[in-house]
């Protein structure tokens, strides 16, 4: 922001300051102040270094709370790379707990209204394009594909006919007359039973072509019964995202991926949230420095106008709060 900016100045001003005061620092120069005789040599010297030590204090303060990224023999850990797992878990539960919870998730799924919006929007979607000739076409041709391609596949033919030759012999299983006629019929075509139906499913692809038309009433009316039913299929969705909900463990996830980060990643995270405070703080150092510098160099004159300068600070500030608010 602007404000880092100007203040970003000061540490360097400061620098400057300190060393000219060794060529000129108020020498033999005084002044009367309501019957105070204040000295002023000196004073570029004492403000120039509160100044660059409260600079300085913060900076290495805020240095020491990400480096060294790795333990050192030395100088140790950054205090937050060595807090990385304590971190990882406070931050997983304040994301569970106040952010990402799944009552909070719930809560906003219902009041936005999410799932009945999709449907309509799927519902638009999907009549766009069963209303298309050319989609018709294709899946009419789709499907008779799909089932001539299953019926010329030996095994798969030999299997239904198997399968629908018991379901013959179980229908007529307490039935002589037709036990007869059954084979009756398989003698007189000279083929056995399984062959003749065989045969038979072969035709299954031409018979379905010639009565897709059908499918067309099928696609016409599909939209309206999604429509008739909308309130029942957004209940079965809801009911199943809330259950896929509940098995989730933000807690764990969080954490986990957390855990999963170096310690020069997880400080990076932190640091690059607030580096802007961070770089505030630093130079706010050097402001308050400069101030405790005054009050090193004229105690009592410095603590009266710092207490009108704060008192007078407050009451404006109440004042445009009071404004702000009326």
């Amino acid at each position: 922001s602007t404000l880092v900016k100007i203040l970003s100045v000061v540490p360097y001003l400061l620098g400057i300051t300190f060393v000219s005061s060794f060529l000129w620092d108020f020498q033999n120069v005084s002044a009367e102040f309501w019957g105070l005789t204040l000295q002023f040599e000196g004073l570029l010297k004492i403000l120039s270094v509160s100044g660059l030590i409260g600079f300085f204090t913060n900076w290495l303060a805020i240095t020491m709370l990400f480096k060294p990224a790795e333990k050192r023999p030395i100088l140790g850990n950054g205090l937050i790379p060595a807090q990385k797992n304590r971190i990882a878990f406070r931050l997983a539960q304040a994301v569970s707990d106040d952010l990402i919870n799944p009552e909070i998730i719930k809560k906003k799924i219902s009041e936005s209204n999410i799932i009945g919006r999709y449907r309509e929007q799927s519902t638009r979607y999907l009549k766009g394009i069963i209303d298309d000739p050319e989609f018709r076409t294709e899946l009419k041709h789709w499907v008779v594909q799909y089932l001539d391609e299953m019926i010329a596949d030996p095994e798969i033919r030999g299997a239904l006919a198997e399968r629908i030759l018991l379901q013959i012999e179980e229908a007529i299983h307490d039935k002589s007359f037709e036990k007869v006629a059954l084979k009756a019929y398989s003698y007189v075509k000279g083929q056995e039973m399984q062959h003749i139906i065989e045969e038979a499913l072969v035709q299954i692809p031409t018979s379905v072509e010639s009565g897709l038309d059908k499918m067309d009433d099928l696609l016409d009316h599909l939209p309206q019964k999604i429509d008739e039913n909308s309130q029942a299929i957004e209940n079965i969705v809801t009911s199943l995202l809330y259950k896929l909900i509940n098995q989730l463990d933000v807690h764990a996830l969080v954490e986990d991926n957390l855990r999963s980060y170096d310690e020069q990643h997880i400080a990076n995270i932190i640091r690059t949230a607030i580096n802007e405070q961070l770089h505030y703080i630093q130079y706010l150092g050097a402001v308050l420095g400069v101030i405790g510098g005054f009050v090193i160099w004229e105690p009592v004159l410095s603590v009266v106008v710092l207490g009108t300068l704060s008192a007078l600070l407050l009451l404006i500030d109440q004042l445009l709060y009071q404004y702000a608010q009326s």
